[in-house]
C-alpha cells in the first residue's frame, strides 16, 4: 500500500477483514506518524478509506487540508494563501455579509438590496419569445460569440441612448456581463497599482470593490443635494497637482445616484467635464438609473456633451438583472484595449442572453414598461418618504430622491449604523450601512435605504422597525452617554454582491 500523501509505502492489511474495497477504517496515529504523515491531517480528514490500485491497497484522506504548521517553512510558503497575489489583500469581504443571509428570511423586511422589481415585466410573453429564439434561431443563441457582443444588440444598445442625447457609433459598444464586467476592465485597463481614483462620497460600493481590487488609491468628492460640487473637485485637483498626481479618472453616478439619491445638475454638468479635461482626466459615467426618473425627466448624459467620456450602462435595472447584459461605450482609441481586457475575462458575453435580450428591445413595448417600472418605483418612495415622516425620531435626516431606488438617510451624532445593524437585523429589518460606500471608513452615521423590491406596506413596516431600534440606539445613548460605536469592525468598503447593488 502506498500513502497518497507522502507516496511512501505503508504496511499490508488483510483485505478480508473490513478494510475491504470502499469501507473506512479507525484513524491510526502511530501507523500514520510511522509514515510521516502529521497528526493534525488526520483530525481534520474524515475517514481514511483504501481502495485496491494495481495490485496494491492506497490510502485515500477525501476533503484533508494540511495544516502549514506541520509543513515546514517551504511547505508553508507554498500553501494558496501563500501563494496569493498582493492584490488579493483588497478583496476584503463584507463584515455585514453575513447578517444579509439572515436577512433573507421572509420574517425581515430588507430595505438593504439593490433588486428590481421584476413582477411588471410580460412573463408569458418573455416566455414565449424565449421559446421561438430557441426553436427558430438556437444554434447561434447557444453558440459562442463576438467578445465585443452581437452586432443586433449594439444597435440598439445605440439606440436606447439616444433618449440620453447620445449619438453614438455602434462600432464603439463593447457588450458585457453587466456593468459591473464594464467598470471593472475599465479599471483593470488604466489602473496601476498606486494610481488614483476620484469618486463622489459616497460611492457604488461595486466600483470602491473593482478600485481596491486592482490596488487603485479612491479619493473622494463630496456631494451636495444637487450633486457632485465643482468647486471641490477643482480643490481636490489642485492639491493632488502639488503632489505630482494625476488621478487616472473621475467615476461618477450623475443620475439618481447609488446610494445618495441625488442627481447632479445640470448646469454643473459642462463645468465638470471642463474640469476634468483641464487637469487631464478621464471621465467615467456610470448610468444604470438615467431612464428611472419619476418627473419624466430625462437629463442629459454626460457622454452627450462630451465623446471622449467612457459611458458605462445596463439593462439590469430597467429589464431583467438577472440576464447580466450591460454596456460599455467608449472612445475608439480606448474600444480595442477594452475588447482585448473582455475577451480575456470571459470570452465573450452569453449570446443568448444578448439575443434575449434584443428580442425584448425588438417586439415589446419597452419604453412604455420603463413607466410601468418608474410608477411602481414613485409608489414605494412616497411610501417610504411618509413612513420616515411619521416614525423616525428628531435628529434624522434625509433626501428625496427624484428617481432610482434609494433614499439617503443620516442619524443623529453618536449612532454607528454600522453597529447598528446586528440589532437592527434582529428587529427584523435590514439596511445597507454608509460605511461600505466609502474607500475611508467614513459614513457611520448614515445609512442607504433601498425601496424598489418591498411592496408599499413592507416598506411602511421596515421603518417602523427601523425607527424602533434607533429609538432604542439613543436611549443606551442617552442613559450612559457612550456612543454606540463599531471599533472593531475594518473601514471601507467590502467585495460587491447584490446585497448592496
Amino acid at each position: 500500500m502506498v500513502c497518497v500523501r507522502t507516496g511512501r509505502a505503508l504496511p499490508s492489511l488483510d483485505r478480508s477483514s473490513r478494510y475491504r474495497q470502499g469501507m473506512c477504517c479507525d484513524r491510526t496515529p502511530s501507523l500514520a506518524e510511522g509514515q510521516g504523515v502529521p497528526p493534525s491531517w488526520l483530525h481534520s480528514a474524515g475517514p481514511i478509506v483504501f481502495r485496491p490500485a494495481s495490485g496494491r491497497t492506497q490510502v485515500l484522506v477525501p476533503s484533508a487540508v494540511p495544516d502549514p504548521r506541520d509543513l515546514g517553512t517551504a511547505a508553508a510558503a507554498a500553501a494558496p494563501t501563500g501563494r496569493f497575489a498582493a492584490r488579493t489583500a483588497g478583496m476584503t469581504a463584507s463584515e455585514i455579509r453575513a447578517l444579509f443571509a439572515v436577512a433573507s428570511r421572509p420574517e425581515v423586511v430588507s430595505l438593504a438590496g439593490g433588486m428590481p422589481n421584476l413582477a411588471a415585466l410580460p412573463l408569458d410573453a418573455l416566455a414565449s419569445e424565449v421559446g421561438e429564439l430557441v426553436a427558430a434561431e438556437g444554434q447561434t443563441a447557444l453558440q459562442y460569440g463576438s467578445a465585443q457582443g452581437t452586432p443586433a444588440l449594439r444597435e440598439q444598445i445605440c439606440e436606447v441612448m439616444r433618449l440620453e442625447g447620445i449619438n453614438a457609433d455602434p462600432s464603439d459598444v463593447v457588450v458585457t456581463v453587466g456593468s459591473q464586467m464594464a467598470l471593472d476592465l475599465i479599471t483593470r485597463i488604466y489602473c496601476d497599482p498606486g494610481d488614483v481614483v476620484l469618486a463622489e462620497g459616497p460611492s457604488y460600493v461595486g466600483a470602491l470593490g473593482s478600485f481596491a481590487a486592482y490596488q487603485a488609491r479612491v479619493v473622494h468628492i463630496e456631494m451636495d443635494a444637487h450633486g457632485l460640487v465643482p468647486s471641490l473637485l477643482r480643490s481636490a485637483l489642485e492639491s493632488l497637482a502639488r503632489q505630482g498626481i494625476t488621478p487616472k479618472f473621475l467615476y461618477t453616478i450623475p443620475n439618481f445616484h447609488n446610494p445618495a439619491g441625488v442627481t447632479l445638475a445640470v448646469e454643473r454638468r459642462p463645468e465638470i467635464l471642463e474640469i476634468c479635461a483641464s487637469y487631464g482626466v478621464a471621465v467615467v459615467e456610470d448610468n444604470p438609473y438615467g431612464l428611472l426618473g419619476f418627473s419624466g425627466t430625462i437629463y442629459p448624459a454626460l457622454r452627450s456633451l462630451d465623446r471622449d467620456v467612457v459611458y458605462l450602462g445596463s439593462f439590469s435595472k430597467t429589464f431583467a438583472s438577472g440576464l447580466r447584459v450591460g454596456w460599455a461605450l467608449v472612445p475608439p482609441a480606448v474600444r480595442d484595449r477594452l475588447v482585448l481586457a473582455a475577451e480575456s475575462a470571459t470570452l465573450c458575453p452569453p449570446t443568448f442572453n444578448q439575443m434575449i435580450v434584443s428580442r425584448y428591445l425588438q417586439t415589446q413595448d419597452w419604453q412604455s414598461q420603463i413607466k410601468t417600472f418608474t410608477e411602481a418605483y414613485r409608489e414605494r418612495r412616497d411610501a417610504m418618504l411618509s413612513a420616515l415622516e411619521t416614525y423616525l425620531p428628531p435628529g434624522c435626516s434625509w433626501n428625496v430622491p427624484d428617481g432610482g431606488f434609494y433614499v439617503w438617510l443620516t442619524v443623529p451624532e453618536g449612532v454607528d449604523t454600522k453597529a447598528m445593524l446586528p440589532r437592527a437585523v434582529t428587529a427584523r429589518v435590514a439596511y445597507a450601512s454608509g460605511t461600505g460606500f466609502y474607500a475611508d471608513g467614513y459614513g457611520s452615521r448614515q445609512l442607504r435605504l433601498s425601496f424598489c423590491y418591498p411592496t408599499p406596506e413592507r416598506i411602511t413596516e421596515g421603518v417602523r422597525r427601523l425607527a424602533g431600534v434607533l429609538t432604542a440606539e439613543l436611549d443606551v445613548m442617552r442613559t450612559f452617554g457612550v456612543p454606540t460605536r463599531a471599533a472593531s469592525l475594518k473601514p471601507g468598503p467590502g467585495a460587491p454582491s447584490p446585497d448592496t447593488a
